[in-house]
């Protein structure tokens, strides 16, 4: 049950960023918009694992790897949360860029893409017990940061080209700063499966 609910919160999150990337792509306020009103399913879900955890905790009084493989799922759970937090982020920024999109959006796009593999690697590494997998999902996080920094270039490049695009550049590093601590809180999530599984954090 615990994995369960793991994978369902997992899949809520990887649809958060996707909806907020599609926002993005089509400049779609309303939908925007949705994906902020959305955005308590995953704090519910967040709470529910955290009571059956403790409920584990309190019947069962697991030790060793048991107690490490609740004591990680809590962590993620954290992480989880922060993730969806930072997509309502993404989509605040779409509704006050008001339905303005540029080429340079493709790149962002394709971070975005990068950081749900990420989410989803991770979690599928915590079900599977797959230390290779999580450790996969450390190596894709080197890939999303440079993505942020071939992007924060392009930014630099807009501003020099055209000062009124200053606002808009503003709000699109913005947004790739989220995709990247999207990024971070997947590594995080890797790393408490290692540990869940070695005992070594």
């Amino acid at each position: 049950e615990l994995n369960r609910e793991l994978i369902e919160m997992g899949s809520m999150c990887e649809e958060a960023i996707a909806q907020v990337a599609k926002a993005l792509t089509t400049g779609d306020v309303e939908l925007a918009k949705q994906i902020k009103e959305d955005g308590s399913g995953i704090d519910q879900m967040e709470r529910e694992i955290e009571r059956r955890c403790m409920k584990l905790l309190l019947h069962q009084q697991p030790v060793a790897r048991d107690l490490r493989v609740i004591s990680a799922a809590l962590k993620m759970i954290t992480d989880m949360e922060r993730i969806g937090d930072m997509a309502e982020d993404i989509a605040e920024i779409v509704v006050f860029m008001d339905g303005h999109t540029m080429d340079s959006m493709e790149i962002v796009l394709d971070m975005a893409l990068e950081t749900s593999k990420m989410v989803n690697a991770s979690i599928e590494a915590f079900v599977k017990k797959d230390i290779v997998l999580a450790k996969e999902v450390l190596v894709q996080d080197d890939v999303v940061d440079d993505y942020f920094l071939r992007i924060k270039n392009d930014i630099i490049s807009l501003i020099s080209e055209n000062a009124n695009a200053g606002g808009f550049a503003l709000d699109l590093l913005m947004i790739s700063k989220y995709f990247e601590r999207i990024g971070d809180h997947a590594t995080n999530i890797a790393e408490w499966v290692i540990y869940s599984v070695t005992g070594t954090h």
